[in-house]
């Protein structure tokens, strides 16, 4: 057993005794430098008191042309033995007095031929020498140098023990873990030993085997949590088995699908609802004028997200009604069931007040946390009066998800930053629900979040959830060093968990995607070019680029128009050529932000169509309206390039959209750096949108790009997106609140444990 532990800790001992050695080697030449860096400062500060001494004796004696003085002076200062020898040089350059140990091939220590600097540090045949000059002044002019020179060998003595005493400390340092390395893996060894066998012996095959073996003695109990971790790992080995076995891979090859989605809600989390909250709705009944109600799905990159998501697994989707047919179409209890044409669950819909919408919604939520959590130079407004209808409405949302809960323990996903406090409220009235909740939306540093009044208010509601997701590990960084600042709390930064109110809360990031579409009825692109080019009444051959987004200050609209402008000034042969369509969908219009923002979206695309345009050719095509899915997918399959020049963003989904739109594997994206879809999508025209040149050369090259070159990156990326999808964001947050849940259950188990035992010895 001895022998055993003996080579453990030699596998940890040779490590650490090849990297001691290795910064020995690099310490030692290190310390050299720096011993010869404060030696040469010493020496320079000792020259330069010295001659400072000796500068006006020497002066007068030079005056008087007096050398008998001059030797004696000389000889008497190198009694120091430290300054080895003196000289004084006239001003034409010509050694006349100097001490017998001057060395002659020193001279007056005059400038290299070649126009390099002089070094104080000379090599000499007996040795190194440090070397520095005076200039002697009378007057105003200069009479000569006082050269002064330095016997180094000092330092190489100097040098030496510290060396010694760099090497000596490594090796004690060495010992010391060694043995401390040593006697810990010997006292550990056997009691690690033996436990590891029991487990793996006595717990994890009999489950496997589904044949426990009674006799088996118990594990102790600070195995425990060990043994919950290797059985959810052994699980999930076991189901990943079984699907690539043949379970869930669906025709595209893509790994998560909705099949195992609804298997991994009806495994792990062992249960039969799943409640969806979000402000803006799925689905939305509006009158026409004709009075007929018709149903609209909003631009939204969050409904597209999670309605799939919805379709897979069923459940409740809670969110408020805001269209003008919205009451006309739900039952007694605000239900109404969706899609439409083939409903597959429930939407319960939750009224506002005007009052409460302009507070909740307008107010606090877009004109407070929407700019604070986004880079884009608009100014925070934060009222009290937002912030009480702010509470009002998660109260209202609340009340509605405890009400739509039939048990103790419903799955609730929790959208965006319209609901900051709803995780706390749920949980205490369901404290054994699965809360997740995902903020879609960029979190700011510690620092701007600090601006928010309610902020510690803010924190403590969202770590309600059991699971607490963005879309990038910056942002989660940045949410961590945010708790880490506002709240007392106990952070394991290793494994992203936050202990707040003994509730832990898991704090991962999981990048948002689409439902992979496999397209049966899809319009081929060719028709779909020459369908989006007649509508526009542009020729057959004109290129188009091609951009959605909300009407909204961070999504870069500005910055792309002035590309487009830019990249027609560079390259004038586009003009007449080239058209970018905006299709912008009107959003939050009654603040006056955005009414000024759509005024100055409208009046630049004026300025640069007046600029360019003539006998009705149009470079920007601006379209402040709604679209539904299929009309954005005709011009996504129609479009030479798709633009995406977010400011700052949480993922956009406009990226991803656009790449499963083209499954002829053409086009080119030009994709700003700061969305999170920039950190997977890498073959995309990655540009800083705040950089009008780069953005503008980025849209000629996908313009003109190779189809050749088109094809590698678009079928690059396209399998990304295909394999990292939605179900599968969806999957991994179920997965880590399954494991989760299972982990409080043991902690559970072993206090309880505890207290029994504390009981019994009391």
């Amino acid at each position: 057993m001895l022998s055993r532990s003996v080579k453990l800790s030699l596998r940890f001992i040779l490590p650490l005794a090849i990297l001691l050695c290795l910064f020995a080697y690099i310490v030692v030449p290190l310390m050299d430098k720096l011993t010869l860096r404060w030696s040469l400062r010493d020496l320079d500060n000792r020259s330069q008191l010295l001659a400072t001494t000796l500068q006006v004796p020497l002066r007068e004696d030079v005056l008087l042309n007096d050398s008998a003085h001059i030797k004696r002076l000389f000889d008497g200062a190198i009694e120091d033995e430290r300054l080895f020898a003196l000289g004084f040089c006239d001003a034409s350059g010509k050694l006349l007095y100097k001490t017998y140990t001057y060395p002659q091939s020193l001279g007056c220590w005059n400038a290299p031929a070649d126009g390099t600097a002089r070094k104080s540090l000379v090599q000499l045949p007996r040795g190194p020498v440090h070397v520095a000059e005076t200039p002697i002044m009378d007057a105003g002019s200069e009479l000569g140098r006082l050269i002064l020179v330095h016997d180094m060998s000092f330092i190489e003595r100097r040098s030496a023990e510290t060396t010694k005493y760099v090497l000596g400390f490594f090796a004690l340092l060495a010992a010391a873990i060694a043995f401390i390395t040593l006697l810990v893996s010997h006292l550990s060894w056997r009691g690690w030993l033996a436990s590891l066998n029991d487990v793996l012996r006595g717990q994890l095959i009999p489950r496997a085997t589904a044949k426990p073996d009674p006799d088996a003695p118990p594990p102790p109990p600070e195995m425990e949590p060990l043994i919950g971790e290797l059985r959810s790992l052994l699980e999930e080995y076991h189901q990943e088995r079984q699907h690539s076995d043949g379970g869930s891979y669906t025709a595209n090859g893509s790994d998560w699908a909705p099949e195992k989605l609804k298997a991994l809600l009806q495994q792990d989390l062992a249960g039969d609802q799943v409640l969806v909250v979000s402000n803006r709705e799925p689905y939305i009944h509006e009158k026409a004028a004709d009075g007929t109600v018709k149903v609209r799905r909003p631009a939204s990159g969050l409904v597209t997200a999670v309605e799939a998501v919805m379709r897979a697994c069923s459940g409740t989707w809670i969110a408020h009604g805001a269209g003008s047919a919205d009451r006309e179409t739900v039952d007694k209890n605000d239900h109404v069931p969706v899609p439409p044409k083939n409903p597959s669950y429930t939407l319960r819909r939750v009224w506002l007040t005007e009052e409460e919408e302009k507070g909740y919604y307008y107010g606090f939520a877009n004109e407070g946390l929407w700019p604070l959590c986004h880079i884009a130079h608009v100014r925070p407004v934060f009222r009290s009066s937002d912030w009480e209808e702010y509470v009002k409405v998660n109260r209202r949302f609340a009340d509605a998800v405890i009400k739509e809960a039939r048990t103790d323990n419903p799955v609730v996903l929790v959208q965006d930053y319209h609901f900051a406090l709803l995780p706390r409220m749920v949980r205490e009235a369901l404290p054994k629900a699965t809360i997740i909740t995902f903020w879609h939306i960029p979190w700011p540093n510690s620092e701007s979040f600090g601006i928010c009044p309610w902020r510690e208010e803010i924190l403590e509601g969202m770590l309600g959830s059991t699971i607490l997701g963005f879309h990038t590990p910056f942002h989660r960084k940045n949410f961590l060093d945010t708790v880490d600042r506002y709240l007392e709390t106990r952070i394991e930064p290793e494994a992203s968990t936050i202990s707040y109110g003994n509730e832990l809360t898991q704090v991962e990031d999981y990048p948002i995607s689409i439902a992979w579409p496999d397209y049966p009825d899809t319009v081929p692109v060719d028709v779909c070019r020459t369908e989006i080019r007649q509508i526009l009444g542009v020729p057959q051959d004109h290129l188009l680029a091609f951009g959605v987004d909300r009407l909204d200050y961070t999504k870069g609209i500005l910055e792309r128009f002035q590309a487009v402008d830019r990249m027609l000034e560079m390259h004038p042969t586009m003009v007449g050529k080239f058209s970018f369509v905006q299709i912008a969908a009107p959003s939050r219009s009654d603040l006056e932000e955005y009414m000024n923002f759509e005024q100055r979206v409208r009046k630049l695309a004026d300025k640069i169509n007046d600029r360019y345009g003539k006998d009705g050719y149009l470079p920007i095509i601006l379209k402040i309206e709604h679209h539904d899915q299929n009309e954005l997918q005709r011009y996504f399959r129609a479009s030479e390039v798709c633009m995406v020049t977010s400011l700052h963003d949480g993922m956009n989904l406009v990226a991803k959209e656009f790449i499963a739109a083209r499954d002829d594997e053409h086009g080119a994206l030009v994709l700003s750096q700061f969305t999170g879809a920039a950190r997977e999508l890498h073959e995309a025209l990655i540009i800083n949108p705040y950089h009008i040149e780069q953005g503008a050369e980025a849209l000629y090259r996908g313009l003109t790009m190779p189809s050749v070159e088109q094809v590698e990156r678009m079928r690059s990326m396209r399998d990304r997106v295909r394999r990292f999808n939605v179900y599968r964001w969806a999957g991994h947050m179920l997965l880590d609140a399954a494991r989760l849940r299972k982990r409080e259950k043991v902690m559970q188990k072993i206090r309880a444990h505890s207290r029994t035992n504390l009981r019994r010895v009391g």
